[in-house]
């Protein structure tokens, strides 16, 4: 009796342990078992893009050509005949200052040209007769008819008659100087355009005084810019400069034409930085870009001969790389780890200074594969794979913590196809 129960009890166990896997197998084919532990992912396949790689910068909108003007002499403004947006030629009267004090200075020093031009005169005559003096006591003196206290005097007013002739001349050319230095600063009183182009800034009035750049850096009175060859001037955050280039296409978006995207190219970039004195300390380069005619003349031949004026903000995108036809990822399939293990790279950073490896994440069945690649340039969508990558396969792609942070080598995931 005891066997046969002992059987039976044997065999209730097989029949309870396989109706058991029989249930454990149903749950795993439903994924209703270990759902909680796995990560729920979405994957996309490679494909092959056009690529543009893009720097964007905002600035404002300067001419090419500008002059600060500012008088060289001091004194007050009698004559402002200009306005600011005037057009003017090269040679045109821009500003005349006060000029009764340098004309003045100008007859002084002409009356002091006089005056030494004349006393040079009697310098010279002097000479020639103390000179003849000296010949006749010096032949003499050779002659032993003159003694030699004679002679030393004769010899001493030569001397000082030579001096004193000398001394004349480099007062004449002394005067000459200060008379030249008082006729320029009178003819400075008369400020001309120095080129053709338009009053871009006025800033003074009519009867004010200005300070001349003989004194200090003096009073600027106006700008003169060519406002038919226009630029954006552009600040570039130091990690993006490194992919400037001189030549390089430029989209160009201004605030005052909303509507319209214009076109440029990059003329200068910057050798020094330029440093905010704000606590976040930011560092930019400045880049200039000259904007081509060709793409806004249109409005031009709408009646707006000038579209573009000094000071307007400017927003453009620098075409600083473009490939075709490439292997390419979403830029959010890419992430980063320390390690082929899959080590998150914030927590790795601050244990290392090992320069962290540029992964995807495969979906191998209900497992994550992950794979070190190689990127090339990227965009606001896609980041180039220069990596062998078969097209086939499943990249996880979202969501964005999984890549970034949560997922590593095995990770046991729940994969669906994104939807395009």
């Amino acid at each position: 009796m005891q066997p046969k129960r002992k059987k039976r009890i044997r065999v209730l166990l097989i029949v309870a342990v396989a109706l058991v896997i029989i249930v454990v197998l149903a749950l795993l084919k439903t994924g209703t078992l270990g759902a909680d532990d796995a990560l729920q992912v979405q994957y996309t396949y490679p494909s092959r893009q056009n690529i543009t790689q893009l720097t964007t910068a905002n600035g404002r909108i300067q001419p090419v050509f500008e002059v600060k003007i500012s008088p060289e002499v001091s004194g007050e403004i009698i004559e402002l005949p200009v306005v600011e947006g005037q057009s003017v030629k090269k040679g045109d009267l821009l500003c005349r200052i006060k000029p009764d004090v340098y004309q003045s200075m100008r007859e002084q020093y002409e009356a002091s040209l006089s005056q030494t031009i004349a006393r040079a005169k009697q310098s010279a005559d002097r000479l020639t007769q103390v000179k003849l003096s000296y010949d006749r006591t010096k032949k003499l003196y050779e002659q032993k008819a003159v003694s030699d206290a004679d002679f030393e005097k004769a010899t001493a007013e030569y001397e000082v008659a030579v001096n004193e002739e000398k001394a004349a001349r480099f007062a004449v050319e002394s005067s000459r100087a200060s008379l030249k230095e008082a006729t320029e600063n009178l003819r400075k009183t008369t400020i001309y355009a120095p080129s053709d182009g338009t009053i871009s800034l006025l800033s003074v009035e009519l009867g004010e005084r200005v300070v001349g750049t003989a004194q200090m850096a003096g009073t600027e009175i106006l700008r003169l810019a060519d406002l038919n060859r226009m630029e954006a001037r552009v600040n570039v955050s130091e990690s993006d400069i490194v992919n400037v280039h001189l030549g390089d296409t430029a989209i160009v978006s201004v605030d005052a034409h909303p509507d319209s995207t214009f076109r440029g190219v990059v003329t200068q970039v910057a050798n020094s930085a330029k440093t905010t004195t704000s606590a976040d300390q930011i560092t930019n380069f400045e880049v200039r870009i000259f904007l081509l005619k060709n793409t806004y003349q249109w409005l031009v031949d709408q009646g707006n001969p000038i579209p573009f004026k000094p000071g307007m903000s400017v927003s453009v995108d620098i075409m600083t790389a473009k490939v075709y036809d490439v292997l390419s990822l979403p830029i959010e399939a890419v992430g980063s780890r320390n390690d082929s293990l899959g080590v998150n790279t914030a927590v790795a950073e601050s244990q290392t200074a090992q320069k962290p490896l540029e992964v995807i994440f495969l979906a191998d069945g209900d497992t994550a594969r992950m794979q070190v690649v190689k990127t090339g340039i990227q965009n606001s969508e896609f980041i180039e794979i220069r990596s062998k990558l078969d097209d086939s396969v499943r990249v996880i792609v979202s969501p964005y913590s999984a890549v970034a942070r949560e997922l590593k080598q095995g990770s046991l995931i729940k994969a669906s196809r994104k939807n395009s």
